[in-house]
């Protein structure tokens, strides 16, 4: 599926714009990977050493960590699972199309949350925050978000770059 990037328009509505966006950074992450050979999404070209697919398996954990474990303090096993040894991970048995399933089931899931909380509201105790003046509203852990895909994006078009010569988002 191919969205466009979003206009913010003249809406007051935060919480619907960080959605929109989040939604069109999650489909180019998924609209980039997707033209790769299972070669190319496991390897890497640049000197930081990761490959296409540990990014996808990041942004999943990233957004998981922030909204369920961070904003709700959901009890998410693994927060980290992502990380192995200070670097981004990825085992042979996960697979592309399971990894982006599970991106996008994390979408729907932020989703959900945003739609029916007010973005004022500050984070749960319990579970990434264990103390009262380190919460975070939902507004700020949805910018930290938005900020996370928008620049791991980038980071995708210049490694899709250097793959196979595709440019832009």
């Amino acid at each position: 599926m191919s969205l466009p990037l979003p206009d913010p328009g003249p809406s007051s509505d935060v919480a619907a714009l960080f959605l929109r966006y989040l939604d069109y950074y999650r489909e180019k992450v998924a609209d980039k990977v997707s033209g790769l050979t299972e070669a190319e999404l496991r390897s890497t070209r640049l000197p930081s050493g990761w490959s296409p697919i540990e990014l996808v398996k990041h942004l999943t954990y990233m957004e998981r960590r922030w909204l369920l474990w961070g904003f709700l303090a959901d009890q998410v096993p693994d927060p980290w699972g992502d990380q192995r040894q200070d670097r981004w991970h990825v085992g042979t048995d996960e697979s592309l199309p399971e990894l982006l399933a599970a991106l996008r089931e994390g979408g729907r899931r932020t989703r959900s949350i945003v739609e029916t909380t007010d973005p004022s509201t500050l984070a749960a105790l319990g579970g990434r925050f264990t103390e009262d003046a380190a919460r975070p509203s939902l507004t700020a852990i949805l910018f930290h978000v938005l900020q996370e895909y928008a620049r791991h994006t980038g980071h995708l078009d210049i490694a899709c770059e250097l793959i196979d010569g595709r440019i832009g988002e």
